[in-house]
């Protein structure tokens, strides 16, 4: 074999990244990024392998994104995509009520409504974050320690594979809160549902529990987080029995009544412990550590690039009509859940509305405040 010492070499890695830390901060509301070994088996340190966490910090805003965290979410992951120490990169957030519940709504209604050309530039940087975890060229996992709702749920099925919090709710709120879920919903579940299920899903903003999501195939596990005297306990909000009702698999729904309310109780009295699913979380990432990187992100990004096709196909026009929204629906939908606090009430008065459109009435300043909730008393 010949000898190509000789041959000029630079030596160390080079330097790929588009930015340093200025997006990054452990202040609320912001972004939090960390470097964590890689744990074997035994739950030893392995020496210069890590994982690379991007973590929504914004908990009393039940982890919603502001403009700002969103440039947070893009350089993170491109962070962990140009680290070629860092195996995977885990997507989770503060505390344990929310992963995210979208984007932050107070933002939307006090600055972005009314500002169509505004809100399009941030539609620019939210697509962006879509397109920074689709290309991440690592494996991408999404920790759910609470609540993935609308936007929040759209982040995080743009992940490779979601673990679950089995107190965690997930959904869609576009319609009801005056958008549409074309942040990646449109786009990723009719390949992770049958197409009814995945219209139901969209549009109805009803909530489904981790076990139902489970059961459906749109995330892959979920576990136990309350702990009682040594055992763990399975939400016992959800109906964990596996029966039919009224032609229904009722398999992770949720009780109702007078058993809904003492189970919700008893989550409420009760605080979070993840070991189980940072348990699980290690388990992917050493599973990740011993496979051939190329070979790795070669068969990743081999089943990204089917919800990426379509996501790719509609996120540019998705951007045109949610920012031309921002002067119609949307103004109202984030204005009422904005104002629920003085008005006792988180949508318009949908009725009102139809009878108005119906009478062609201009959607001007009066039909607006007649739809919109009034002030409590």
């Amino acid at each position: 074999m010949s000898d190509l010492n000789w041959l000029p070499r630079e030596s160390g890695a080079k330097d790929h990244f588009l930015w340093k830390d200025e997006h990054f901060s452990e202040k609320e509301p912001g972004i939090i990024f960390e470097k964590k070994p890689i744990l074997d088996t035994a739950g030893n340190l392995v020496e210069g392998v890590y994982s690379a966490w991007i973590t929504l910090n914004n908990p009393k805003q039940y982890n919603s994104y502001t403009t700002e965290m969103v440039k947070g979410v893009i350089a993170g992951f491109q962070k962990a995509s140009a680290d070629s120490s860092v195996v995977a990169a885990v997507f989770t957030a503060a505390g344990d009520k929310a992963f995210c519940t979208g984007g932050n709504t107070k933002e939307y209604a006090e600055y972005y409504s009314k500002r169509p050309n505004e809100y399009g530039l941030y539609m620019d940087l939210f697509n962006s974050m879509v397109d920074s975890i689709l290309g991440c060229k690592k494996p991408t996992v999404c920790r759910v320690n609470g609540m993935r709702i609308a936007g929040g749920q759209e982040i995080g099925m743009a992940c490779d594979i979601t673990v679950s919090s089995d107190l965690a709710i997930f959904g869609q709120a576009g319609p009801k809160h005056g958008s549409a879920p074309d942040g990646g919903s449109t786009d990723f579940l009719p390949w992770m549902l049958p197409m009814e299920l995945a219209m139901w899903n969209c549009v109805s903003c009803e909530m489904w529990s981790a076990y139902k999501m489970k059961r459906l195939g749109v995330i892959s596990k979920c576990f136990p987080v309350i702990k009682q005297n040594d055992k763990w306990l399975r939400n016992p909000a959800i109906i964990t029995d596996k029966y039919i009702e009224d032609g229904e698999i009722v398999y992770g729904e949720f009780k109702s009544g007078e058993e809904g309310k003492k189970a919700r109780e008893i989550i409420k009295n009760s605080s979070a412990n993840f070991q189980l699913l940072d348990k699980e979380i290690n388990k992917i990432l050493w599973t990740y550590t011993n496979l051939f990187p190329g070979c790795l992100i070669k068969s990743v990004e081999g089943i990204r690039l089917k919800k990426k096709f379509f996501w790719d196909q509609a996120k540019v026009i998705n951007r045109h009509w949610l920012a031309s929204n921002m002067s119609g629906e949307a103004f109202l939908g984030f204005n009422a859940f904005n104002t629920k606090k003085i008005t006792g009430k988180d949508t318009i008065d949908f009725i009102e509305y139809r009878k108005r459109m119906a009478n062609g009435d201009a959607l001007d300043d009066l039909f607006m405040a007649a739809v919109l909730g009034k002030p409590i008393k």
